[in-house]
């Protein structure tokens, strides 16, 4: 117990336990969800990851939270769309690629949450925005964008088919993401998560209603073992 203590420690802030051992134990930083937490907590959360000179993410950060972390990392980045302040010492090169996929224009930010932390991390993305089922013709005349990639992250609200059918076309993990966008009976995003999690296609898994965070950090993980993998073979 002692030698795991040792190995994996954690910084007191008093209003939080920043666990400077994750990126070690799990090969990714700690993240800070936004939140909830007052600017001034989630900035000195970022200062404080920050020092130990890795890349720090702060999701779903309002624009104040993200002025005020600004202000203390003055090199951190704001995206607005899509509610991200991000610190990255230096941008690595991209391995691999992950397809982003969206239903409809109101599903973008939560594509860009995925698309923007994937690039964070170091894998490659192509984005392809719009092509929901109601147009059908507008994801099977871009299937293009499907070659060479190890992961699809499909974003879809309204019913939530999307992932479904893309699984259908391709040979590779489907992440699937719901969202809130559509009329009453989408109950917040709960009618296409549910849509989802029934999805007849095999290769679908799903994450929570809105995580572009989360998809984007379970694709990378099946993008990179899938990359190293194809470095072996050859």
């Amino acid at each position: 117990l002692y030698f795991y203590m040792k190995e994996n420690y954690y910084e007191d802030l008093g209003f939080a336990k920043v666990d400077h051992s994750r990126q070690k134990r799990n090969g990714y930083p700690e993240v800070i969800f936004g939140e909830g937490k007052t600017p001034e907590q989630a900035a000195k959360i970022f200062a404080t990851i920050k020092a130990k000179d890795v890349s720090v993410i702060c999701t779903r950060a309002s624009k104040g939270m993200g002025q005020y972390i600004i202000n203390e990392v003055p090199e951190a980045v704001y995206y607005e769309s899509c509610r991200l302040c991000i610190y990255q010492k230096e941008k690595p090169k991209p391995i691999g690629c992950v397809a982003i996929v969206t239903g409809g224009t109101a599903d973008i930010p939560v594509a860009e949450e995925a698309s923007i932390v994937l690039e964070t991390y170091g894998s490659g993305v192509k984005r392809l925005y719009d092509v929901g089922v109601a147009g059908i013709h507008r994801l099977l005349s871009n299937l293009d964008v499907f070659e060479n990639v190890n992961c699809v992250i499909a974003v879809a609200g309204m019913e939530g088919a999307l992932p479904s059918v893309i699984s259908g076309l391709v040979s590779v993990p489907v992440i699937a993401v719901p969202t809130a966008t559509g009329y009453g009976a989408n109950f917040g995003g709960l009618a296409p998560l549910l849509a989802m999690l029934n999805s007849c296609a095999a290769g679908v898994s799903v994450v929570n209603i809105g995580n572009g965070f989360g998809a984007a950090y379970q694709a990378d993980m099946i993008n990179k073992l899938a990359a190293g993998s194809q470095k072996t073979d050859t």
